[in-house]
């Protein structure tokens, strides 16, 4: 089997999953870690341990929450490009899919537009899946479409030799433990996970039961417990996200990418819980 290679720079261009929500870093307000951060010092862990790398692994970050398809494939990829990076996670449109009616051909055809021309550079691309929203409550009615959106993203990354993040088949993720308060951001726990099944989709090696098997199984919370709680999200969270699409706002409106630049990154160096 062919070894991967020896990826001695990355970096991620997206959304709110990227960016890392909801994980916060405690070392600056408002922002935040998750998968990807975790994959990088994965990957500079990985290349110090050879011992024969000549420079740090480097890392960047241009992910930023609310983006949609625009941002990410034109202004982030735009910047990302020119850093020179030998892999490259591209990976948006999912709050395109939240609209009320979306294009996911149009989605399909620009991501592949955005792989071929960052494959051209000879970088790496990582690819994800949205997950199967089946048992996610309200969210469940967007099964057809992140199917969908599944499916082109495996053809994309056929036809160009890219890697695909899985998130579909990650039965793990299918309980509220792996999520956030928000019910739509990944929890720590969450994050580690897919970092895990990020390594496994670029070939590395990974102990898969870490990460694929679900937690153990929690006591049912009574009735009237999860009516107050449904409650609780739908003030907190529900209602000013459909503020925010009303208005026509979005949570990152005023926020900058939090890595803006592939400068290096020393393994262990993020404070991860």
């Amino acid at each position: 089997m062919t070894q991967p290679p020896l990826w001695t720079s990355y970096v991620a261009v997206g959304d709110s999953f990227s960016e890392g929500m909801s994980e916060p870093d405690p070392r600056t307000e408002d922002a935040y870690l998750g998968w990807a951060d975790r994959l990088a010092d994965a990957l500079a862990r990985r290349l110090e341990e050879t011992g024969d790398a000549a420079e740090p692994f480097r890392y960047a970050n241009l992910a930023v929450r609310g983006r949609k398809i625009d941002d990410v494939l034109d202004r982030q990829l735009e910047a990302a490009l020119p850093m020179g990076a030998d892999l490259v996670s591209i990976v948006g449109g999912g709050n395109d899919i939240l609209r009320p009616s979306v294009d996911l051909d149009d989605i399909a055809d620009r991501l592949e537009r955005a792989v071929e021309r960052t494959r051209a550079t000879g970088a790496d691309v990582l690819l994800a899946t949205p997950t199967d929203p089946a048992k996610a409550g309200l969210l469940s009615s967007l099964r057809p479409r992140h199917a969908v959106h599944t499916a082109n993203l495996f053809s994309i990354a056929q036809r160009h030799g890219a890697y695909v993040l899985n998130l579909w088949t990650m039965r793990s993720l299918r309980d509220w433990r792996m999520w956030s308060q928000d019910r739509i951001h990944l929890s720590p726990e969450g994050h580690r996970r897919v970092s895990l099944a990020a390594l496994d989709a670029l070939g590395l090696d990974t102990d898969r039961t870490d990460w694929t098997t679900p937690l153990p199984h929690e006591p049912l919370v009574p009735r009237t417990e999860r009516l107050v709680e449904h409650g609780r999200w739908v003030r907190t969270h529900a209602g000013p996200w459909v503020h925010r699409r009303l208005t026509g706002r979005s949570s990152g409106d005023s926020i900058a990418a939090k890595r803006p630049e592939l400068s290096p990154l020393r393994p262990g160096e993020l404070p991860f819980g």
